[in-house]
């Protein structure tokens, strides 16, 4: 890669790994609509205007159907599910569950008739990926109050969503500007959680960390990352662009141990290395290499899911 490549890549493996820690700061004084609704309303105005200036809304605008039900499946059911588990869950842990996405996406490509998706080798590593976070929750979610099971299956339910939409893009969307898609789909969303967001305010005044969360996840976590991941896409070209996935939770791990004191145990590591080391056989190609297989489309766009 080129070092302008580099630097984007760089870029875009901290940039995605720093929403964990903003939304479990965010969600301590702010209910989770408020949440979604700031990150989403406020990125919206950056991503609505270069997307105008690109004239890519106007084609999006006209694929509304599909580009709504991509908005629902990939941003508004997860980031609210998302948002709602990192009440309890540990910043870092949430970051290395989100990393299964890509054996999800396996199993979703099988499922939507691609029965190439799960040659030998991916099984294997989808094998390799759900010991990881077996290892994860066994070892990291003892504790006096048990294990929050449900806070584990919402993460779960955010893997299936941002494995799945993917495909609506790559089968109905493939035409449209992702700027368009995008843009249209986080001002949606915002629109679809602002009442539900007010009926939730805050009855007294979050402290400043609050808001400077929320606006972390707006302005650098969600229009920032976008506008940078599609540079990244263009410098080194898609497939290398997909490896930002297994440099992500490390950061999101890093930055809950440094800020919020969060225990990084032995099967924390272990968990980390089977579920990274799952992701990578679960999305091989045939000649054994990433991005070559019939997932390659779908891969593309989980590099591009973040919380």
């Amino acid at each position: 890669m080129t070092r302008r490549g580099w630097l984007l890549f760089a870029a875009m493996s901290v940039i995605w790994g720093v929403p964990y820690l903003l939304i479990k700061i965010a969600v301590k004084h702010v209910a989770p609509p408020v949440v979604v609704f700031g990150r989403t309303s406020l990125a919206a105005v950056v991503l609505v205007a270069l997307a105008a200036r690109a004239g890519a809304l106007r084609p999006a605008l006209l694929r509304w159907r599909p580009v709504l039900a991509f908005a629902l499946i990939e941003m508004a059911i997860p980031w609210l599910l998302l948002t709602n588990a990192e009440k309890r869950l540990p910043s870092g842990l949430t970051g290395l569950l989100v990393a299964c996405v890509p054996i999800a996406g396996a199993i979703a490509g099988y499922a939507l008739g691609d029965h190439t998706a799960l040659r030998p080798l991916r099984v294997a590593g989808i094998a390799i990926g759900l010991g990881g976070v077996a290892l994860l929750v066994g070892g990291d979610l003892r504790g006096d109050h048990g294990i929050p099971w449900w806070s584990v299956v919402q993460v779960m339910l955010v893997c299936v969503g941002y494995a799945t939409a993917p495909f609506i893009a790559s089968r109905r969307l493939h035409d449209v500007p992702t700027l368009g898609v995008i843009a249209v789909s986080l001002a949606a969303v915002a629109l679809a959680y602002a009442p539900l967001a007010w009926f939730s305010r805050p009855t007294s005044s979050p402290p400043a960390t609050t808001w400077f969360a929320i606006l972390g996840l707006a302005v650098l976590c969600t229009g920032i990352a976008f506008v940078t991941f599609f540079a990244l896409i263009a410098e080194v070209g898609p497939v290398r662009a997909t490896l930002i996935t297994f440099a992500n939770p490390a950061v999101a791990v890093a930055l809950g141990a440094i800020f919020l004191d969060e225990r990084i145990t032995l099967a924390t590591l272990g968990g980390f290395v089977l579920v990274l080391t799952g992701c990578w056989f679960a999305t091989r190609g045939p000649a054994g290499g990433p991005g070559t297989g019939a997932l390659t489309s779908a891969e593309v766009d989980i590099a591009a899911i973040r919380p």
